[in-house]
């Protein structure tokens, strides 16, 4: 069987506030049941001794039934951040959305606690089309793009 894209992970220290974040900014729908998990098989798995975690995995909007999930939790021991987000940052750089209206969504991520990163910007790239973005931070300070392609 070939690959098939299955889920992005997020940690946070409070999953249930930044899983309300992406069901209320970006329809996001919970997919129960809520986890919580520990033991020895996730302690071998992760390679996090005494590894124990809560959260939810979030199906992405427009992906159907059985596509992909952001999944959200919370280890019992985490440890710190990496610093202030940025976009050229090495490892996970960010996720997007499509959505119709950038600058209203980039208000909704802000008003649900999220951050402005940048400016909202639209360009014509060769061969595509006109791309209308921006990049922005959730509550944790994760990356997200919000796009509009015409």
């Amino acid at each position: 069987m070939p690959a098939v894209f299955s889920h992005t992970n997020i940690i946070s220290a409070n999953w249930h506030r930044l899983a309300d974040f992406y069901v209320k900014v970006f329809e996001c729908k919970p997919v129960p049941p809520a986890r919580n998990l520990s033991g020895g098989w996730l302690e071998k798995g992760t390679g996090v001794k005494a590894a124990h975690l809560e959260g939810i995995h979030l199906r992405l909007p427009g992906c159907g039934e059985s596509g992909p999930t952001l999944e959200i939790y919370s280890y019992s021991e985490m440890l710190g951040s990496s610093g202030t987000p940025a976009a050229n940052r090495l490892g996970f750089g960010h996720i997007a959305f499509r959505v119709d209206d950038v600058r209203k969504t980039l208000d909704t991520v802000v008003s649900h606690g999220g951050s402005r990163l940048g400016e909202v910007v639209t360009h014509e790239v060769a061969g595509v089309g006109r791309l209308t973005f921006t990049y922005a931070s959730d509550p944790d300070g994760n990356i997200i793009e919000i796009q509009k392609w015409d």
